[in-house]
């Protein structure tokens, strides 16, 4: 039987880890595993053993296809290892995009705004270039903002309230409410947000 102080532990782990990067979780919790050998080994069997679980989140491979067809920059940015990230896009057969930002690319985690802001670096983009960051976590929605990003929170993993104070610009329930309808031809997009729950008044 798990003894009170364990239980508390858990359910603190499950609640301040998502969207987080496991070393940093391990640190405060198990100082022991919070080395990259083991927690890559560790995140990599996750896909395998857990693949047949998994739930796409309704319109994102829409979304997905329609920046591909028009040659748009698109980023993964995560706080999951590479073996973690490479093996769900394969368990969700879904094609790897050129530029990714995993766990161990930088020295401080979400929601610090690092991993945001390598990942235009690796996009190609100035700094005054708009990015739009799509996020579920409070996490990932505060790097995002923090890295000068305009941020779509999805409701699916956490509360209205959670979202809307990590800063999110729109709420929308999944990517179903997110559409591309029109390209500049050089990589720049315009993209409708349609039945958000919440739109801040400052977003663009």
């Amino acid at each position: 039987m798990k003894s009170l102080i364990e239980e508390t532990l858990i359910r603190e782990w499950i609640e301040t880890s998502h969207g987080r990067r496991s070393i940093d979780t391990l640190q405060l919790y198990d100082p022991s595993k919070a080395n990259w050998e083991y927690i890559n080994r560790v995140e990599g069997l996750i896909p395998k053993e857990y693949g047949a679980d998994a739930v796409e989140v309704p319109g994102a491979r829409a979304i997905l296809a329609s920046l591909d067809v028009v040659n748009a920059p698109w980023a993964i940015v995560s706080s999951g290892t590479r073996p973690l990230v490479t093996g769900w896009l394969d368990v969700m057969k879904l094609a790897h995009p050129k530029h990714m930002v995993f766990a161990e690319d930088v020295k401080t985690g979400k929601p610090d705004p690092a991993c945001y802001l390598l990942g235009k670096n690796r996009l190609g983009l100035k700094s005054t270039d708009s990015v739009l960051v799509v996020e579920d976590a409070p996490a990932g929605i505060s790097a995002g903002s923090r890295a000068g990003c305009k941020v779509i929170g999805l409701a699916t993993t956490h509360s209205l309230e959670q979202i809307r104070q990590a800063g999110a610009d729109w709420i929308v329930r999944d990517l179903r409410s997110v559409r591309l309808v029109g390209h500049d031809g050089s990589g720049g997009v315009q993209i409708e947000i349609r039945d958000a729950l919440e739109s801040s008044s400052h977003a663009l």
